[in-house]
């Protein structure tokens, strides 16, 4: 059984393709496809990989994990499964986290590796979803405002600013903390609302075109989100409406130049890391040869066919 893990990240769209592969799982189990969504991996699966205050001791946790997953695993072999896909994006850390450390999933090598270690090795393919970071920081943002987090100031910005780590750092990280398993980016630039694309590259199924445009857990406008703030909170907020946009135009150019250096790291072959591919859209017609067009020009081409008159 093909065991494939969709990381996303957050604020990726990572919910909108949960949602569709949850509203598509009896169409896509009769393709031999088994979909674990955070319905599953939250309630439990995943309870002792990652360590956190118990009275149980962390090995024999870990331990008591890596045999409920076996289990599990081998539930779904029997039954006759033939590709397994796993979506959760808490897999590589949490929100409230990055802001903290003002930076994108810092222990994100750690966590994987605990994770490779209680799958066993199992895992085939990994998927993991990239964002603009001046767009990802801006939703992650908006996220923890609209939950009753403070409007960031000019300080808190400059931090992120600040941060030299990017989406190349984190895919490293995943890379070395989980050898020998493919890795496929899909930035969501280019497949944020096309779900069934992103499952046929993972799975190689054509995707059901049920709920493919469906969109879940958008980020709130400004006058979404004053309604629902306090009164002297939503004054930090600017005026007008539309989407809220933090950073300034210098900012979020720095930011853009960011991606666009990771985007050519993986165009470029990831500094030797063949294990990670950046997947290009199927639906794009790739650009093919032009040969030279001669015949174009009406009349005699200079210097071809004639003759010079002779002197005298």
């Amino acid at each position: 059984m093909q065991v494939i893990v969709h990381l996303g990240a957050h604020r990726c769209a990572t919910t909108s393709f949960q949602d569709y592969l949850r509203f598509n799982a009896s169409a896509l189990a009769e393709k031999g496809l088994e979909v674990w969504g955070p319905d599953r991996t939250r309630h439990g699966l995943y309870h002792g990989i990652l360590p956190e205050p118990s009275v149980t001791p962390a090995a024999k946790g870990a331990k008591r994990a890596k045999g409920r997953l076996k289990m599990r695993l081998d539930q779904s072999c029997s039954a006759g499964v033939k590709q397994l896909l796993i979506s959760d994006e808490n897999m590589m850390g949490s929100m409230r986290e990055n802001l903290r450390l003002g930076g994108l999933y810092d222990g994100i090598g750690e966590r994987l590796a605990r994770f490779h270690e209680a799958f066993d090795g199992r895992v085939s393919t990994l998927a993991v979803n990239l964002r603009s970071l001046e767009a990802y920081w801006t939703s992650v943002l908006t996220y923890a405002v609209a939950r009753g987090h403070g409007v960031p100031t000019g300080r808190q910005l400059d931090r992120l600013l600040e941060s030299t780590r990017s989406w190349r750092d984190v895919l490293t990280d995943i890379a070395c903390s989980m050898p020998g398993v493919d890795i496929r980016v899909l930035p969501f630039e280019t497949f944020g609302g096309r779900p069934e694309v992103q499952l046929e590259l993972l799975t190689g199924l054509k995707g059901p075109r049920e709920s493919a445009r469906m969109r879940h857990a958008a980020s709130p406008r400004l006058e979404e989100l004053r309604a629902m703030m306090s009164t002297s909170a939503a004054r930090a907020l600017p005026d007008g409406e539309g989407r809220w946009r933090p950073f300034d135009e210098v900012q979020t150019a720095a930011l853009r130049e960011r991606y666009a250096d990771d985007l050519m790291w993986l165009a470029a072959g990831a500094d030797g890391l063949s294990q990670i591919r950046l997947m290009n859209d199927p639906d794009k017609q790739a650009a093919g040869d032009n040969p030279l067009q001669n015949d174009l020009t009406r009349g005699r081409p200079h210097d071809e066919d004639r003759r010079l008159a002779g002197s005298g």
